[in-house]
C-alpha cells in the first residue's frame, strides 16, 4: 500500500500493475531492436503495450487476473560485419643492398654522367646538397658502386596495395616531316598553348596538393574543362595563329603527343626540335586498349606499330579512333645545337629540366618518386623475357604515367628507338636510391 497516497490502491489492481510492470520491462528490453528497424514501429508498440496495461475497473475476477498478451518482438536482421579498412602500404621502404635484384650484375658507371645531370638541378635542394657535392668531387677512376653504397640507401617501391610488381613501357623521340606553312600534304598542325588555357596550381591552396594542377577555361565567371581533342581538331578561334608547324601524318602527330617531344624535318632540310609546352587537362585514354575492346586488334597487336597499320587500313575510321583519347598536347619549339644539327645522344629536355639520356632516363609519377632521383629498374627487354636491369634516373614525367611502380623508359631518337619503345610493355620492379640523410619517405 502506498502510504503517500490519500487513497489505498485495491490489491487486485496492485497485482495487475506488478505483472504488467514485469511485462513492460521485458518488452522495453527488446524495444531498441524494434526502434532500430523503425522508430515509428517501436513507438507504436510501446504505446499499445502501455495502453493495454492501464488500470481499468475490474469487471470480474477472471478479467482482473488477466494481463494483456504481449506481442512477440520481430527478429532483428543481422547486419553484415564491416571489414576494417586496411592501412595503405608504404610507397618507399628501406632495404639492404643485397635485396636489390640485379644490382651486383649492373655497372652503375654507365649512369654516372646522367646522375651528374640530375645533380645540376638537385643540389639546390638541402636533402641532396651534400650527396651531389661529393659526386662532383669524385676522383676519376673511383668506384661508382662504392659511392652509391656508401652515401645512399635503396628503397623498395610498392603500390598502395603492397604489391611490388608494376609496369614499364617505353618512349622515344620521333622524326616527322613538316612545313612552316599549310601546303600540299602538310595539313595537320602542331599547336602552341592557347591564351585561354587556364592553369590552377593547387599547391597555392594546399601545400599537400603540390603535384596537382588543374587546367580549364573561363565560361562567364566559371572555370570549366578545356576543350577535348575532337573540338580542338575541328579548329578553335583561340588556336588561330598558334600553329607552329604543319606535318603530313595525323597518326605520327598523335604519337608525337604521347611521346611529348620530337624532331621535324622540314622540306627545306632544316631540322626543328619541338617539346611539351602544356596539355588540355583532359584524361588520357589508350586507343590501343579501345581497339582491343572493339575486337579490331588482338592484345598482342596493340602496339604503336599495330595501331599505325590499323590506321592505314581503316582511314575512314581514323578520326573517330584518335578522338577516343580526349587528351591533347601543345608544343613549343626548342633550340637546336649550332648549325641546326643535334646529336642522337643529345635527348630532349625532360620535366627535371635536363636533357634526357637514351636508355638511362625514365619518366615516373613525381607524386610517388622524387624527380631526379636514381632508380634501379628491374624489367625485361621489349617483348622478351631477357632481363633488363639498370640504374636509371627519374628525369621526366608523363600524363599516362600514374602509380608508384610505373616507369616509362626513354629509348632515344629515331626509328630503331621507336621500334623498341612501341613494343615495350613489361613487368617491372623498382628501387629508389636516396641519400642516407634524406628525410624519411612516407
Amino acid at each position: 500500500m502506498n502510504k503517500s497516497s490519500p487513497t489505498a490502491t485495491p490489491a487486485s489492481s496492485s497485482n495487475i500493475h506488478m505483472r504488467c510492470l514485469f511485462s513492460v520491462r521485458h518488452a522495453l528490453s527488446t524495444i531498441p531492436g524494434i526502434i532500430n528497424q523503425g522508430r515509428a514501429l517501436g513507438a507504436a508498440a510501446l504505446l499499445a503495450l502501455v495502453a493495454a496495461c492501464a488500470v481499468q475497473p475490474p469487471a470480474s475476477p477472471a478479467a482482473a487476473q488477466a494481463c494483456p498478451a504481449v506481442t512477440p518482438c520481430p527478429v532483428c536482421p543481422v547486419c553484415p560485419g564491416v571489414a576494417p579498412e586496411l592501412p595503405k602500404a608504404k610507397t618507399l621502404e628501406a632495404v639492404n643492398w643485397s635485396e636489390v635484384s640485379g644490382w651486383m650484375d649492373e655497372d652503375p658507371r654507365a649512369a654516372w654522367e646522367t646522375f651528374l645531370r640530375s645533380c645540376a638541378r638537385l643540389k639546390a635542394q638541402a636533402a641532396w646538397r651534400e650527396s651531389c657535392a661529393l659526386a662532383e668531387q669524385l676522383p676519376a677512376g673511383a668506384s661508382v658502386r662504392d659511392f652509391f653504397e656508401t652515401h645512399f640507401l635503396p628503397y623498395r617501391v610498392a603500390n598502395t596495395d603492397g604489391s611490388v610488381q608494376g609496369l614499364a613501357t617505353g618512349y622515344y623521340e620521333p622524326l616527322l616531316r613538316g612545313s612552316r606553312r599549310k601546303e600540299g600534304p602538310y595539313r595537320y598542325p602542331l599547336y602552341a598553348a592557347p591564351e585561354d588555357l587556364l592553369i590552377v596550381d593547387l599547391a597555392q591552396i594546399n601545400p599537400e596538393l603540390k603535384h596537382l594542377r588543374l587546367r580549364g577555361r573561363l565560361e562567364g565567371r566559371r572555370v570549366v574543362p578545356y576543350y577535348p581533342r575532337a573540338d580542338i581538331e575541328r579548329g578553335l578561334p583561340a588556336l588561330a595563329g598558334k600553329e607552329l608547324i604543319w606535318v603530313d601524318d595525323p597518326v605520327d602527330l598523335f604519337f608525337l603527343q604521347i611521346q611529348g617531344s620530337g624532331r621535324v624535318r622540314l622540306a627545306t632540310g632544316e631540322l626543328v626540335r619541338v617539346g611539351y609546352a602544356d596539355q588540355n587537362g583532359q584524361p588520357y585514354r589508350s586507343i590501343g586498349r579501345y581497339l582491343v575492346e572493339q575486337g579490331e586488334l588482338k592484345l598482342e597487336q596493340a602496339s604503336m606499330q599495330g595501331i599505325k597499320a590499323w590506321g592505314t587500313a581503316n582511314p575512314a575510321k581514323l578520326d573517330a579512333l584518335l578522338n577516343q583519347n580526349p587528351s591533347y598536347v601543345f608544343f613549343r619549339e626548342l633550340p637546336m645545337a649550332a648549325g641546326g644539327q643535334s646529336s642522337d645522344m643529345d635527348g630532349p629536355v625532360g620535366a627535371l629540366g635536363v636533357a634526357l639520356t637514351p636508355e638511362r632516363s625514365i619518366a615516373v609519377d613525381a607524386s610517388r618518386i622524387p624527380l631526379g632521383a636514381p632508380v634501379f629498374l628491374a624489367t625485361t627487354w621489349p617483348n622478351s623475357t631477357q632481363p633488363l636491369q639498370r640504374l636509371v634516373l627519374a628525369q621526366d614525367t608523363g600524363g599516362a604515367i600514374r602509380g608508384a611502380v610505373r616507369a616509362d623508359y626513354f629509348w632515344g631518337f629515331g626509328d630503331a628507338a621507336g621500334a623498341r619503345a612501341g613494343l615495350m610493355r613489361q613487368s617491372a620492379r623498382m628501387w629508389v636510391l636516396l641519400p642516407r640523410d634524406y628525410p624519411a619517405p612516407n
